[in-house]
């Protein structure tokens, strides 16, 4: 079930961004002097007055891109509006009427959807009074907007809202799944995600730094699952050291992604080496517990080599996925993308699976019994009884007498007999080895 859509338009810079982050109470969209950050439609769902739409960001109308991305983003503005069944139209009270404002009103009354006027950047009483000039619009005096103070935000929203159709939808449906899509530049994650989609729903360039949101899309299986898929911006090598505030930002918002995933896709290039932007995706990945697939894009562009070869490779310069799955997939031709779906499926249910305690108190004994921790000093390691303590990944409570009497091979060990053991082979695991003063488990009652 897709939701209706209110498109936040106007010309670069009237802080289309800025009103959609007031709206949505966070940081959605990247907000930056510089002209024209924003490039692909970025949205967010919400409910107000007991309906759910989607608010969504476009980049400015008439806008000059510094990589001559005009066309894309103006297509990606068109797709807006063409969904939108309300227009938010902001203009900036502080530079008054401009060129490209009419040039705006003019295609807001060709196209004939409901409008709701606002001038923003209103901080100031004399900008608030001084409003009437933008009748010559066409679309009456604007709404007063502070997008950056949030005064006059709510007004502008229920406005839109109003004119929303009165039998659309209440709630916003929940996802099923949330998968994230990371990866250097270039990698082809947007190529990848307009594959997902079935449209173009981001703009794909050659032209490194296309993509500088993370962009939220639901997406409905054929099982009728609902899929949130989150594309991320590729990350550079010089993105973390703050140089360049738009890419440190961008940077942010893909480990933010991987953290707010269910599962989550590393998209690699098979004609490139790996390098420090993917071992330090892996290991935010790994860090957060994350099941991962690790997605060799571009295979159709490989001579005829055995994937053992590359599988091998992968294992060994990124050694905290070496349990993940490897997809190898042509964004661009389809080719394994539909069955990478499927194992992100399966590892979104390999993670959710449950242990009872008592399989676990007796998995926990044989474990011990075959390996036991190093010994560090006189005092005897013991494990008194083990419980599952939540999913996706799985975590487990190890209650010892000292957590410090087991050391990170016992660990490893006990990680790995884990995922051998029990149904959930290729996601991480989480022990959690805690102190408490209890009876040694082989004193308990079969796991009991």
């Amino acid at each position: 079930m897709s939701l209706p859509v209110i498109a936040i338009v106007g010309r670069p810079n009237v802080g289309k961004s800025t009103f959609l982050n007031a709206c949505a109470k966070r940081l959605v969209s990247v907000v930056d002097p510089t002209e024209g950050v924003t490039r692909d439609r970025v949205s967010h769902p919400m409910v107000l007055k007991r309906k759910a739409f989607e608010l969504m960001d476009t980049g400015g109308i008439g806008i000059v891109d510094a990589q001559e991305l005009d066309t894309d983003v103006e297509r990606q503005i068109e797709l807006a509006l063409s969904e939108a069944s309300v227009i938010v139209f902001l203009v900036d009270s502080r530079e008054g009427i401009l060129p490209l404002d009419r040039r705006v009103a003019k295609r807001l009354h060709e196209l004939g959807k409901p409008v709701i006027f606002a001038a923003n950047k209103t901080e100031s009483r004399n900008l608030a009074a001084s409003l009437h000039e933008f009748r010559q619009l066409g679309f009456g005096e604007p709404l007063a907007l502070s997008a950056q103070n949030h005064e006059g935000v709510q007004a502008v929203l229920e406005a839109a809202v109003a004119e929303l159709p009165k039998n659309g939808p209440a709630k916003v449906p929940a996802s099923d799944l949330r998968v994230a899509i990371v990866g250097r530049r270039n990698a082809g994650k947007s190529t990848l995600l307009n594959a997902l989609c079935g449209q173009e729903r981001v703009i794909v360039s050659e032209k490194p730094g296309t993509t500088r949101d993370a962009v939220d899309i639901a997406i409905e299986r054929d099982d009728g699952q609902r899929w949130l898929l989150i594309d991320t911006a590729g990350l550079t090598t010089h993105a973390h050291d703050g140089r360049d505030p738009i890419q440190w930002y961008s940077e942010h918002r893909s480990l933010l992604a991987v953290r707010r995933s269910d599962v989550t896709i590393l998209l690699v290039d098979a004609t490139l080496k790996v390098g420090g932007l993917e071992k330090r995706l892996a290991k935010e990945v790994a860090d957060n517990g994350k099941p991962c697939i690790l997605a060799v894009n571009k295979w159709d562009l490989v001579p005829d080599t055995p994937t053992s070869e590359f599988e091998t490779y992968y294992r060994g310069v990124l050694p905290g996925l070496d349990r993940a799955p490897i997809a190898f997939i042509s964004a661009k031709t389809r080719l394994n993308v539909q069955r990478m779906l499927d194992v992100c499926a399966d590892l979104a249910r390999q993670g959710r699976q449950k242990i009872t305690t008592g399989a676990l108190n007796r998995f926990v004994q044989v474990a011990i019994d075959q390996r036991s921790p190093r010994v560090k000093s006189s005092q005897r390691a013991k494990i008194y009884y083990a419980t599952q303590v939540g999913v996706s990944p799985p975590r487990f409570a190890i209650f010892v007498n000292d957590p410090n009497l087991f050391d990170p091979e016992f660990h490893r060990y006990l990680e790995n007999r884990f995922r051998d053991t029990f149904p959930f082979p290729e996601v991480p695991v989480l022990l959690h080895f805690r102190s408490r003063d209890r009876k040694p488990l082989d004193s308990l009652k079969s796991g009991r």
